[in-house]
């Protein structure tokens, strides 16, 4: 299976009885974003350990059956000499779980994660999630970063791209050969989970709403000058603000900048939320003016949810969104563009809105079900329990995908 063909929900062939690590930079990770693998994983009879640092979410990880390993690491910046602690650690951690396949999420777990299990000769999966500020920045930055994953992928047995733009650039750059690659709609989406929910009544003007990190390369900035363009014009209009700020990340805004725009700006700081489906449904528009992304996890929620969406036109973001037909896309690092996309969305009969809500939905059940990711993952897992002669069951002797 490779970028020409993206996985497919037909692919029902799994293996049983492997011991799987997955390493991410947050364990909250893999319970927002990929409850759904690790479910169907552990239904399949894998043990499966979490190497991650340790956060809130571990006593969810354990009650789904779980084992989790504390995974010392910082998350800022790429530096080689900086990270070398971070590689000896994951080494260590693998040469004494012995895991079978280690799955690979976030950057430093992709990059340093391939380099430790090449040392044990342990099949690593690595998940290009996005390419984050490594390869945003330019320069020394991003040339380390080429260089460490040209290094990193190069005798791993498939890399996961979440968009076809990143797939398209690691070939460019042969960071990956062709045959290596495999696409999937993002993370997926649990579709019974994200159901649609009516739009809500519109009293005095619609509600935005972003959710993200609070990060200057998510387009934060551009959100709140492009809420005072248009609250200029449509004083009802309101935008709020979902995410956790002060993040350890080199662009991360900080608590008090936000609240001098609750002031300025009239944004709306909801702060963090642990089950989103609430705010989504009291919003009649999501807006992500990011400046890249991977596959953007809250513009497919908001999407399967029912709600138009507004995304910069970058990849990843225009992946999601079918322009006039699900959302509405706008020039990058441009508060003006966004400000014409709300405007036009706020001129949008209130049935047009509804209708792409419906075709934002109709396109999640199309294409981004999350059984087409999960089915992607046994299908890798199972060839390599062949190549490696571990017992692995046929589709015809397990049942099929849900």
């Amino acid at each position: 299976m490779t970028s020409s063909h993206p996985a497919s929900p037909r692919e029902t062939v799994r293996a049983t009885g492997s011991h799987i690590v997955l390493t991410v930079n947050v364990a909250w990770n893999l319970c927002n974003f990929r409850s759904g693998l690790v479910s169907a994983l552990l239904a399949d009879g894998h043990r499966l350990t979490v190497l991650a640092p340790l956060d809130d979410s571990v006593t969810t990880l354990a009650a789904m059956g779980c084992e989790v390993c504390d995974l010392p690491m910082d998350r800022k910046g790429l530096n080689p000499v900086r990270d070398a602690g971070l590689l000896r650690r994951m080494s260590r951690a693998f040469g004494t779980l012995r895991p079978d396949v280690v799955l690979g999420f976030t950057i430093k777990n992709n990059i340093y994660g391939a380099l430790a299990a090449r040392r044990h000769g342990i099949a690593f999966l690595p998940n290009v999630t996005g390419l984050g500020t490594a390869f945003l920045s330019g320069g020394a930055v991003e040339r380390i970063a080429t260089m460490l994953y040209r290094q990193a992928f190069r005798a791993v047995p498939r890399v996961f791209f979440q968009n076809r733009d990143d797939l398209s650039l690691f070939i460019e750059r042969k960071l990956v050969e062709h045959a290596q690659t495999v696409l999937l709609p993002g993370s997926g989406i649990d579709l019974d989970r994200f159901a649609p929910s009516p739009p809500p009544a519109s009293d005095s003007g619609p509600v935005f709403l972003m959710i993200a990190r609070l990060l200057r390369d998510k387009g934060v900035h551009e959100y709140v000058e492009a809420a005072r363009i248009v609250r200029s014009r449509y004083p009802g209009a309101r935008f709020q603000l979902l995410g956790a700020a002060g993040d350890a990340n080199r662009t991360a805004i900080d608590l008090a900048t936000v609240h001098g725009w609750e002031r300025s700006h009239g944004i709306e700081y909801l702060g963090t939320s642990s089950d989103v489906r609430r705010e989504i449904a009291a919003a009649h528009c999501v807006v992500l003016p990011s400046y890249r992304e991977g596959a953007p996890r809250t513009l497919i929620e908001a999407a399967a949810m029912a709600r138009p969406l507004i995304a910069t036109d970058v990849p990843g973001c225009r992946e999601v969104v079918d322009d006039t037909e699900t959302g509405l896309l706008c020039s990058a690092r441009s508060s003006e563009s966004l400000a014409r996309a709300c405007t036009g969305f706020i001129a949008m009969p209130p049935a047009a809105q509804t209708e792409m809500g419906r075709a934002g939905r109709a396109k999640m059940e199309r294409e981004y079900d999350q059984q087409i990711v999960i089915d992607a993952y046994r299908t890798e897992i199972n060839r390599l329990a062949r190549a490696t002669g571990r017992h692995a069951a046929s589709s015809e002797n397990r049942p099929a995908a849900a």
